[in-house]
């Protein structure tokens, strides 16, 4: 899409060199290889997508608090997580966990369409200011385990955090041979997995372990007990 965003220095921050400084130190250094994501992450102004308690924090390598028990995911997660999904231009992509609309605008510059579907109503009105005027998002408020179906199929279903497990709700809005991101907690161990949904099924395999934000709402199921 190529949307023209305007860096600027506010409260006396250079959120411009900051920006070029996460992607030379968090992103080139560690596999997010694709070049179209590099240029979209030093495209998009990550601080007009956070509260603003922490806009000065925007480019750190961590988890940026964004009330409400909710967290804005690390930079190196969302890159390595859109690196994995092997985007292609034509793509409809599902986004699960928008927040404030940050991984929303960066697929907006590389694929055809994104859903994205946010379930925390201040993070809804947060994303939906940040993303004004980029025509080739949809932000759905709604429960982040029930996806937006009405919009289905989707060719990528982007989880932009961590959960237990993917509820076939979920599963069955992606359209044979589609591509699968997210991140997942695996005996309290949280890593980073892909996968595609093809006819014989659905599975994800883990491709890094890394620090990740937990998303709510995706308990994996209990087994039956007698």
């Amino acid at each position: 899409m190529n949307t023209s965003f305007e860096s600027n220095v506010s409260g006396g921050v250079d959120h411009r060199a900051m920006r070029h400084a996460m992607v030379a130190s968090q992103l080139r250094t560690n596999a997010v290889s694709d070049v179209r994501i590099v240029e979209a992450m030093a495209q998009v102004p990550r601080e007009r997508f956070v509260p603003d308690a922490v806009k000065a924090m925007a480019y750190r390598d961590t988890a940026l608090p964004a009330g409400n028990g909710r967290a804005i995911n690390l930079p190196i997660a969302t890159g390595r997580l859109l690196t994995e999904a092997y985007l292609l231009a034509t793509d409809r992509v599902l986004l699960i966990g928008a927040a404030g609309g940050y991984t929303a605008a960066v697929l907006a510059e590389i694929v055809a369409q994104v859903v994205a579907v946010e379930e925390d109503a201040d993070l809804v009105a947060l994303a939906r200011d940040a993303l004004a005027g980029i025509g080739n998002v949809k932000l759905v408020e709604g429960s982040l385990a029930a996806g937006h179906a009405a919009g289905a199929p989707y060719d990528v279903l982007v989880i932009d955090g961590a959960i237990e497990a993917v509820p076939s709700a979920l599963v069955g809005q992606v359209a044979p041979g589609g591509r699968v991101v997210g991140g997942v907690v695996d005996h309290g161990v949280i890593r980073l997995a892909s996968g595609r949904k093809t006819d014989g099924g659905f599975g994800l395999a883990a491709f890094v372990d890394s620090d990740c934000v937990v998303l709510p709402g995706f308990a994996k199921p209990q087994g039956f007990r007698f």
